[in-house]
């Protein structure tokens, strides 16, 4: 079983012209679905988080801004989505999907959350189409609940996880890693962990060859009881937002990199979606399922 957290206000109505491709939180659903990879009952919908989780991770006068829709407008625009109602009630869903499914994953090895890797999202304040970070909430959540006592975020996104960084920095609980776009957003970066900065057109062998030869010696260093994924797909070549040269063949050879790394070790983890903005959705949606084909071939 691959636990997966998906709720229908995942696809949220955007301007016609808005850059963010809404449209792959529901067809990735249903292309898991059509091929066999998923079946319904892997699926659950996670209700709003209890904002003591998010509390825990966020300040709580942002936090309220958001909730009553009173954060100003340069704060707003930083964000980057029209922000309405429904828009927080996704956010916080979407929050509560990877708490719920780190705890499911440590009786399964792995979870998903069909969107999430919301990693720009700051302890006060919210960017580039984040506003809480999912996986930071997860992170916290299981630390708290005494469920992790070391944990490992792997963020493998194109663009540096500057959020997750600033809310961590000064938790030796975990250990942030990001592994990004040297040029790329965010132009001022946090300081992680362990921080990666590739070369504008890295292609394939020189990605898979740091990161095969960093992240087994990072498991063995650190010796995290859990692990957060974020499994962006903006690394890919014909990505808008991307700058490297990544195939689809690479991405996926990534993901069975980390996740394969998990399975021997027997070190549950949580996987979030991430970027992805090639021009056609087609792309993007092969990229994001063949990481639950990968899991499912190693997780069975």
């Amino acid at each position: 079983m691959l636990p997966i957290a998906f709720h229908p206000i995942y696809k949220h109505p955007l301007p016609a012209e808005h850059r963010f491709p809404m449209l792959k939180y529901e067809l990735l659903p249903q292309q898991l679905l059509h091929e066999g990879t998923a079946e319904n009952s892997d699926f659950f919908e996670p209700e709003i988080a209890d904002l003591k989780y998010i509390f825990a991770v966020h300040e709580k006068e942002y936090v309220n801004h958001l909730l009553h829709l009173t954060l100003d407008s340069k704060s707003a625009r930083k964000i980057g989505f029209p922000l309405s109602a429904e828009l927080i009630e996704r956010e916080l869903r979407i929050a509560n999907g990877t708490i719920l499914g780190s705890e499911k994953s440590l009786q399964t090895g792995i979870s998903f959350n069909i969107a999430g890797g919301t990693h720009h999202a700051y302890s006060n304040r919210g960017e580039a189409f984040c506003m809480l970070n999912d996986q930071a909430v997860g992170a916290q959540y299981l630390l708290d609940k005494k469920l992790a006592s070391k944990i490992l975020i792997v963020d493998l996104d194109v663009h540096q996880g500057n959020g997750t960084a600033e809310i961590f920095s000064n938790n030796a609980k975990v250990f942030t890693f990001s592994m990004h776009g040297k040029t790329n957003y965010p132009f001022k970066k946090e300081t992680s962990d362990l921080d990666i900065a590739l070369e504008d057109n890295t292609s394939d062998d020189l990605y898979l060859s740091i990161l095969n030869e960093t992240f087994p010696k990072l498991i063995e260093n650190q010796k995290p009881d859990f692990i957060f994924y974020l499994a962006g797909v903006d690394i890919l070549e014909t990505d808008k937002l991307g700058k490297l040269s990544c195939t689809i063949n690479g991405c996926r050879k990534r993901d069975e990199i980390v996740l394969s790394a998990c399975k021997k070790m027997q070190i549950p983890l949580q996987v979030s979606m991430g970027g992805g903005y090639s021009p056609e959705i087609k792309t993007i949606i092969e990229a994001h399922a063949n990481t639950y084909r990968t899991a499912k071939q190693i997780f069975g």
